[in-house]
């Protein structure tokens, strides 16, 4: 793991709000290199939603610098920057943020209709390849409003990496599911993880954190603590030992 996916430099970041400058991020210095798997965690106003959204090239910083995959992306104007982080990165989000009137098919193809480099039907061979990856292929005609919540994750996390992004970023990705569900998505990004997916996600749950390799969390815009997950979970493993469930499939 020698090559560094993301390298943040002295970054600092202030909104202001009327009079009142507010400091989210206050110099922060962060590696996260190839096949990581990094939890990244604080409480309410730490930072660490700013830090995601920087990382997600959703928003630049203030000062400093952020490179992505060896690119420093604050030298890149809006359109360029779009067209980069739809190349680079994969998203999830914890309100899955699929469209409803769409297939999961169609919803993990939509990355690819920015590219326009890459044909109707490759589209739809890359989007059942991610479809794979996740264990739905089964599911791929069915609308979202006809998936559980956890299949609707499955698809969003499919919808993140149908274009081989560099980097996995989650926001909450287990926040609107139970617990049983919640061990099988991180299950899934485990899986992910071990074939070589570098993964970030943010959680204020520790006991989602460490099924991370390493934590990382914030406090009043600086990063308080970093430590290499020792007693790591494995989410296949509790799954186990969990009573099985009967759960109600949609036709």
């Amino acid at each position: 793991m020698n090559n560094s996916i993301i390298e943040i430099k002295n970054l600092r970041k202030d909104y202001h709000v009327g009079e009142v400058t507010v400091h989210a991020l206050r110099g922060v210095e962060l590696k996260i290199h190839e096949g990581e798997f990094v939890a990244i965690m604080g409480a309410s106003g730490s930072g660490k939603s700013t830090m995601l959204n920087i990382l997600g090239c959703l928003d630049k910083p203030t000062s400093g610098d952020y490179l992505l995959d060896g690119i420093n992306v604050n030298t890149m104007n809006n359109d360029a920057l779009a067209r980069f982080r739809n190349k680079k990165l994969g998203f999830v989000f914890q309100a899955y943020n699929l469209l409803a009137r769409t297939t999961a098919l169609e919803n993990v193809e939509l990355p690819l209709f920015y590219n326009p480099q890459i044909r109707s039907r490759e589209r739809k061979e890359a989007a059942l390849r991610a479809l794979e990856a996740v264990g739905l292929t089964d599911r791929m005609h069915h609308m979202p409003n006809q998936l559980s919540g956890g299949q609707q994750q499955r698809v969003a996390i499919a919808r993140s990496l149908v274009n081989d992004p560099v980097l996995i970023l989650a926001d909450e990705p287990t926040g609107n599911l139970d617990t049983r569900t919640s061990f099988e998505i991180m299950e899934l990004f485990q899986d992910l993880n071990d074939k070589g997916r570098t993964i970030v996600y943010v959680t204020h749950e520790t006991d989602i954190a460490r099924f991370a390799t390493r934590n990382i969390t914030f406090r009043d815009g600086k990063i308080q603590r970093e430590s290499i997950v020792s007693e790591r979970l494995n989410a296949k493993e509790i799954l186990k030992t969990l009573p099985v469930e009967v759960i109600e499939e949609f036709d």
